[in-house]
């Protein structure tokens, strides 16, 4: 839940208005004693994210496009799509730079059958890339910074 911008201002008196005794000399005005009123402000406000938010924000954003990547990849060669389109040749050229390093890690790296494969590597890819992301975050979390009620 975020904070909201609010002020708090309570007013209250701490002497009440009472004119001054009556005198019976009509030249001098009577004086009358001002009311005090104690006036309490605190404003509390919504800041905008710190430091470790918004670079645990982009760390979701391009691990996001990563595993975006690769399940498209998974996807395109699950369906046998033409690798001669430009689009799917990019897609799976994209893909190779973030499955490669994963590529060898079990002794089969896909499974093909009538035309589709099933690539193990890009699925190894995608639980890869996820758990090392889970790290970052966590330790970016390490140094957030708590905020005080």
């Amino acid at each position: 839940m975020d904070p909201v911008d609010q002020t708090v201002t309570p007013q209250e008196p701490s002497t009440p208005v009472t004119p001054a005794p009556a005198t019976p000399t009509p030249v001098t005005p009577a004086p009358m004693t001002r009311e005090t009123v104690r006036t309490e402000s605190r404003h509390v406000s919504a800041d905008d994210p710190g430091a470790s938010e918004m670079t645990r924000r982009v760390v979701m954003l391009v691990f996001g496009l990563i595993q975006i990547v690769i399940a498209l990849r998974f996807v395109l060669l699950l369906l046998d799509a033409r690798e001669a389109n430009g689009l799917v040749s990019g897609i799976l050229n994209l893909s190779q730079i973030f499955v490669a390093p994963f590529d060898g890690i079990l002794r089969t790296d896909a499974l093909h059958a009538a035309g589709s494969t099933l690539d193990i590597t890009a699925i190894v890819a995608f639980v890869g890339w996820t758990i090392l992301e889970l790290i970052i975050i966590w330790a970016i979390g390490i140094f957030r910074r708590q905020q005080t009620a």
